[in-house]
């Protein structure tokens, strides 16, 4: 399926709830320390309920360790700052999804390691900041999914 990057995420909930998108999906989740929760944090068991068990997830110490990991696929920044609109890219199975921290996004300097080609962007209103973490995440997975007609074989 896909490959689902949370760098640095700070909001346990928003977590939870990636880790029970990923166990109804297919997807891998990968968290980039520092994380700003233990794994062992209530409010991460409460969203993501009994799936938490079930999925297949990987801790990197940081964001080299990540990107080496996942040599050999397609990776794209999800961003307030991306140049393609996320359902104009054309995916495959294991491409892989980059999102930030919630209360600042992806660095800089991360973000422009990516071509500009490879920054998606949710559409918003003029004037919006940015959308709840889980909510992004699963607009992308599952615009992906539907591209490669939500087959569960991948």
């Amino acid at each position: 399926m896909f490959e689902i990057v949370l760098y640095e995420p700070e909001i346990p909930p928003n977590t939870g709830n990636i880790m029970r998108l990923c166990a109804n999906t297919g997807c891998r989740l990968h968290l980039v320390r520092p994380l700003g929760f233990s794994l062992s944090d209530k409010q991460l068991a409460r969203a993501g309920m009994d799936y938490r068990a079930g999925i297949d997830y990987t801790l990197h110490d940081d964001w080299p360790q990540c990107r080496s990991s996942l040599a050999g696929h397609r990776i794209y920044a999800v961003t307030t700052r991306g140049t393609v609109r996320y359902d104009s890219a054309h995916y495959q199975a294991g491409d892989v999804f980059v999102f930030g921290p919630e209360t600042r996004g992806l660095p800089a300097e991360l973000l422009e390691s990516f071509a500009p080609d490879a920054r998606l962007r949710l559409p918003m209103l003029p004037g919006s900041r940015s959308l709840n973490l889980g909510n992004a995440v699963t607009a992308v997975v599952y615009e992906a999914w539907r591209q490669l007609g939500f087959n569960t074989s991948i």
